[in-house]
């Protein structure tokens, strides 16, 4: 408990912070009483996530949160052991990530009953937009009106501050006028559009206000997982970037102490769409702040790596990869709701490179989205385009297709850390132009909602394309839960065969290490198992048992289990 009373003294002067901590302290007491411990550990093989909308699949007069939950019951419940729900409170915008409420569902979805329900069969994962909330909510409403419990609760300033180095992930103006009840106008500042007003946490009630529904995800909801949204803009500091301030740590670092009292099996998620040096810094020193991080740079690097057909910066990036501490490890994923972002590959990707991956995207019907640069310039900021479209060369074979994509599902499996998986991954889901023509949004096009009857129709179907991604990646998921080795903190290494289309990487520990072996071209390739171990290898995904000098076709990928 000392170490929650010294993190708030860092974010407050001593008179507030003691007042603080004592508005906390017997809150933490009664969270610690009710919260239900589990006995799970902190990761395991076992652990695969699920990232959807609550309403990504579709029935008649059915709330959308139990065709999920049936749809999972009956096709997921051997491939994956969680839900990361995508923010389904109601909303104003952005498809949810602006909320009007963080304790409410939204009517159309279901109650919190059908979450609970969810979470009698799978681990829950939220979203904690606390960056930011709606400018239609109750509190900005109050806030507005001058009520001073909410009179500091969102962050202001002057057109006339010097607000020049404030990073800024979007195009659109970083003040947004407000008129408040009084008469005067106020400018807040809004980094991510005009309707997503930022919480001001140097307001200490504010602070204990967000804390609390925190803890209401967990102790009241039973997260094992929260989802820190855009958390690396959560302080602001006029003159500074605004990015990843010392403050910003510390106030994880308070939220995860404070976890650490009540319920140390949950896990914080930073999503931090950055370069990677500053994204596993919010690791801290490996006990002290979230235990996992987004590994951004996988998505873009696997696409530059399957449009190359080399993988030379794919061995060398992964060669880097490191957690400080056994508490820690990778949120590994290759899609999301949003597009693929690029500022992750800054210093790994040149110029030319960058720009061949824009060059596919828009080829294949994606578009690039922008941000905004100190000198008022405009860079690309991520990749709008479902990643199965991304990855896959429509001028091929279907059957080619669907191993150019399953490659890039494989390789992220095999990754030390915790996959999370896109629902519109497994169920090979192509670009939704309509969705982008009715919202006039280029990231809807990678946020489809789908009928379930026809999903469930087109998975029975062996010869659909939904069906040929869905089998092999439940293929891939299945037989990865049963071996140790894919524990998301034993030990990787990259084993280079002297072949720049092959990617292969070693893991786990004597006796149980399996040697992963993946063919990014288009191309046969054949490599001598004996350079790298005079041993016998057994491919887990075939059942074969396999010569030391193997033949990998195109796409191909073997998980050979060493004798």
């Amino acid at each position: 408990m000392n170490k929650i009373n010294n993190l708030l003294s860092k974010l407050f002067p001593q008179d507030i912070s003691t007042q603080t901590w004592e508005q906390l302290q017997p809150k933490i007491a009664d969270w610690k009483h009710q919260y239900q411990h589990n006995n799970k550990p902190l990761f395991s093989e076992n652990d695969v996530i699920l990232i959807t909308y609550a309403d990504s699949l579709l029935q008649d007069e059915v709330p959308p949160l139990q065709v999920l939950h049936d749809f999972a019951q009956h096709w997921l419940k051997d491939s994956i052991s969680a839900i990361h729900f995508l923010p389904f409170f109601p909303f104003s915008s952005d498809d949810g990530f602006s909320v009007i409420d963080y304790y409410a569902i939204r009517d159309d979805l279901g109650t919190w009953q059908d979450v609970q329900n969810i979470g009698h069969d799978f681990d829950l994962m939220f979203d904690a937009v606390f960056n930011h909330m709606s400018a239609e909510s109750d509190w900005f409403t109050s806030f507005l009106q001058g009520d001073s419990d909410f009179k500091s609760m969102f962050v202001t300033a002057s057109p006339d501050d010097d607000l020049s180095g404030v990073t800024r992930p979007r195009t659109s103006p970083l003040l947004t006028p407000f008129k408040k009840e009084a008469g005067e106008t106020v400018h807040v500042w809004t980094t991510f559009s005009a309707d997503q007003v930022d919480i001001n946490f140097k307001d200490p009630d504010t602070l204990v206000r967000m804390i609390e529904v925190l803890l209401f995800y967990i102790v009241d909801m039973k997260a094992r997982f929260i989802r820190l949204d855009a958390i690396a803009y959560l302080w602001k500091v006029i003159g500074t970037s605004s990015i990843h301030l010392p403050q910003t740590h510390t106030a994880i670092q308070l939220m995860r102490a404070i976890l650490d009292e009540i319920a140390p099996n949950v896990l914080l998620v930073t999503e931090t769409n950055v370069p990677h040096q500053e994204n596993i810094s919010y690791y801290g020193d490996g006990y002290n702040e979230a235990q996992m991080v987004y590994n951004f740079t996988l998505p873009p690097l696997l696409f530059h790596t399957m449009l190359s057909q080399d993988t030379t910066k794919l061995q060398a990036w992964v060669k880097t990869l490191e957690v400080p501490s056994e508490r820690t490890t990778f949120f590994n994923f290759t899609a999301s709701h949003d597009g693929i972002g690029v500022r992750p590959v800054e210093g790994i990707l040149t110029i030319e490179e960058l720009n061949q991956m824009i060059d596919c995207v828009e080829k294949r019907g994606g578009q690039v989205s922008y941000k905004r640069n100190a000198d008022g310039s405009q860079s690309p900021y991520e990749l709008n385009i479902t990643y199965v479209d991304a990855i896959t060369d429509s001028n091929i074979a279907i059957e080619l297709q669907i191993k150019q994509f399953l490659i890039t599902q494989g390789i992220m499996l095999c990754l030390a850390g915790i996959p999370g998986i896109y629902i519109h991954s497994i169920l090979g889901s192509r670009n939704d132009f309509n969705g982008v023509k009715q919202t006039g949004r280029a990231r809807s096009i990678n946020r489809e909602r789908l009928q379930a009857s026809q999903v469930k129709d087109e998975l029975k179907q062996s010869t659909s394309f939904r069906s040929g991604i869905f089998s092999g990646y439940q293929h891939l998921l299945t037989t990865r839960k049963q071996y140790s080795a894919f524990h998301p903190n034993t030990p990787q290494t990259v084993i280079d065969f002297g072949n720049s289309s092959i990617f292969a990487l070693l893991r786990g520990n004597a006796p149980e290490r399996i040697l992963t072996v993946f063919n990014v071209s288009n191309n046969v390739h054949i490599i001598n198992l004996a350079t790298f171990e005079d041993s016998s290898y057994h491919d887990l995904l075939t059942d074969t048992t396999q010569a030391r000098n193997i033949t990998l076709n195109p796409y191909q990928i073997m998980w050979l289990k060493i004798q």
